[in-house]
């Protein structure tokens, strides 16, 4: 039986400033296996983002072996690691 998914702290924080900047997004959290934690929409556009949280120090802020093996073999559009809300805003364009 699989474990409850981990979240980072900060993807509350990352979801909440997305769709107060008009995305849809979904949590992949729960999926697992190194699949990316958010599924957004942004003006017809869509792309994965995983989620770290910058507080962390940069060793706790490393893929997994499951998220480079992932992330590795994707052939889909955009994906992202962010560290948090200003890094996802940056990433759907709505700031630079």
């Amino acid at each position: 039986m699989r474990r409850a998914a981990k979240v980072d702290q900060n993807q509350d924080a990352v979801v909440s400033a997305l769709r107060a900047a008009g995305a849809t997004v979904q949590s992949l959290a729960a999926v697992g296996k190194g699949v990316p934690d958010l599924l957004v929409g942004y003006k017809g556009t869509t792309l994965l983002m995983e989620v770290k949280d910058g507080n962390k120090p940069p060793s706790a802020q490393r893929l997994t072996e499951d998220q480079l093996k992932w992330h590795g073999e994707w052939k889909g559009g955009s994906l992202a690691v962010v560290d948090g809300p200003e890094a996802a805003l940056r990433m759907i364009g709505v700031i630079k």
